[in-house]
């Protein structure tokens, strides 16, 4: 199992991403113990010059962390036919005990790699670099220590797999009598969760294009952009998943990866997760705009990231109202 080319390839970009992440954890620790802007000795000279390399290694490492989790998640659905049981990823995911928190740190991955590369842009962008201290602690206290527990956990999931497993499948997780969280999710209400769906993604939209005309809206976008992704997952569980196999007791969120319904998950999640990580990424650097030397660079570069990141709420919304529309199953009235 562990030398498929995707697996290898994980890998790999585990490994040397931890080496990087090692090199830049020992500057982050020097940089925060002498880093001294006013300064104009030689230390500080010094960690000025590398702070550009060890930002260049960490932005390197960072954005494929990014990509690693489609990767993940393409290679636990290709996987899915080795396994006896398992009808898409969710049953390579439950192969071992290490294939859902794999997932989930992956995703807790994505989120912060995409809030420390924001937060390293626009720092770079400022004259007296106001951020590196705060973005370097970030890096020495969460974000290494993340990749690493997730490069372990995913290296564990990896060479615990056996092709003899019999592993569950997606009809079994996705149960409503299943008493679990996926049960719980399974058993939500269409109609009260499409209704909260329509209501938190539109205000969601409404609140992110209005929010150049008043300070208030862009501060209510960045609040309800993490409930709006909260509320999309809950909603594909529910009833966007029924739609999409029109089928009334398939809730799975996996198997609309997959050709047979026209890879049409790729197009619900890539937007979703994007637009999720860039207001996250402008919500956190929200938090220095009074920093004076970041007051204009945040303000020009929060209306880039909300605006792409309202375009890309819109589009999955968009997206699951054709589903909606298009589908040959009649969930509610009729």
């Amino acid at each position: 199992m562990i030398f498929q080319p995707a697996i290898i390839a994980l890998v790999l970009a585990d490994f040397l991403g931890l080496v990087f992440l090692a090199m830049a954890s020992v500057f982050a620790v020097r940089l925060l113990r002498h880093w001294q802007p006013a300064s104009g000795s030689a230390m500080q000279l010094g960690l000025e010059r590398r702070t550009y390399l060890m930002s260049t290694l960490v932005t390197f490492v960072l954005l494929t962390q990014l990509g690693a989790l489609l990767l993940f998640v393409l290679n636990a659905e290709r996987m899915a036919p080795l396994f006896v049981g398992a009808m898409c990823a969710v049953g390579t995911l439950n192969a071992n005990p290490f294939g859902f928190p794999s997932l989930n740190l992956r995703m807790a991955l994505f989120f912060l790699a995409a809030i420390w590369l924001v937060m390293n842009h626009l720092d770079n962008r400022a004259s007296d670099y106001p951020l590196v201290r705060v973005k370097y602690g970030l890096l020495l206290m969460v974000v290494a220590p993340v990749a690493a527990v997730t490069a372990g956990l995913q290296l564990a999931y990896f060479l615990n797999l056996e092709a003899d497993v019999i592993t569950s499948c997606c009809g079994t997780l996705f149960s409503s009598d299943r008493d679990a969280v996926a049960g719980d999710l399974t058993g939500l209400a269409p109609g009260p969760t499409l209704v909260a769906f329509y209501g938190v993604l539109g205000l969601t939209v409404a609140a992110g294009a209005l929010s150049r005309r008043a300070r208030w809206l862009r501060g209510l976008f960045l609040v309800l952009a993490p409930a709006a992704f909260v509320t999309a997952i809950l909603a594909v569980v529910s009833f966007i998943s029924l739609y999409v196999y029109e089928h009334p007791h398939h809730h799975c969120p996996f198997c609309m990866l997959q050709a047979e319904y026209g890879f049409v998950g790729y197009g619900l999640y890539v937007p979703l997760f994007l637009a999720t990580a860039l207001a996250l990424g402008h919500g956190v650097t929200r938090l220095f705009a009074r920093t004076p030397s970041m007051t204009a660079i945040v303000d020009e570069a929060g209306r880039r990231l909300d605006g792409t990141a309202t375009a890309l709420f819109a589009v999955f919304l968009a997206a699951v109202t054709w589903l909606i529309a298009t589908s040959n199953l009649i969930l509610l009235g009729g």
